[in-house]
């Protein structure tokens, strides 16, 4: 019965200390998946920049290292809209080889002046008069270079672009986003 006991907690210790084993092999070989948070994206459309950073004449690594959440970029200057930071989640873009940024509807950051959704009328009061006048858009000359404003059926604002170039030199991509 002794040699039974014996060998009982041999087994025993031998099992113990091979789930040991094997979970120290498996807690090691483990990786920690960082999800990348994105911070608050705050664009200030009278100064031209988001987060106080970027500029429309950003490059791609500057925008990516400041803005790391990005769901997509590209960085061939030979494709129809050269290179390009998205961030499909956040709805705005940046089109690095055409100096210019655009923010969509459901822009989930911050705009210094509260443009996105505001109706074409109500917009004197913060831009004045826009450089050019079209059904569909206006487009207002800045400090820094454009700012176009894409109006709705109900003739409110629902998307932005800005740039640093002017009004006959900006290039706009037609199918980016």
């Amino acid at each position: 019965m002794v040699f039974l006991t014996q060998k009982l907690n041999h087994t025993m210790k031998t099992i113990i200390l091979s789930l040991s084993a094997l979970l120290v092999t498996i807690t090691t070989s483990a990786q920690l998946k960082v999800e990348v948070k994105c911070p608050v994206i705050n664009v200030d459309l009278l100064n031209g920049n988001v987060n106080h950073i970027i500029i429309p004449t950003s490059n791609v690594a500057q925008i990516k290292k400041n803005l790391p959440c990005f769901t997509g970029f590209q960085e061939d200057i030979k494709s129809k809209c050269g290179s390009t930071v998205f961030y499909k989640d956040q709805d705005i873009y940046f089109f690095v080889s055409r100096n210019y940024i655009e923010i969509g509807p459901h822009f989930k950051g911050n705009l210094s002046v509260p443009l996105m959704g505001a109706s074409r009328n109500s917009l004197f009061r913060f831009l004045g008069d826009p450089e050019i006048k079209q059904p569909a858009w206006d487009a207002f000359k800045t400090s820094y270079g454009i700012l176009i404003l894409y109006y709705n059926k109900e003739n409110k604002v629902d998307k932005i672009q800005f740039s640093t170039q002017s009004a006959s030199t900006i290039q706009l991509c037609d199918d980016a986003t």
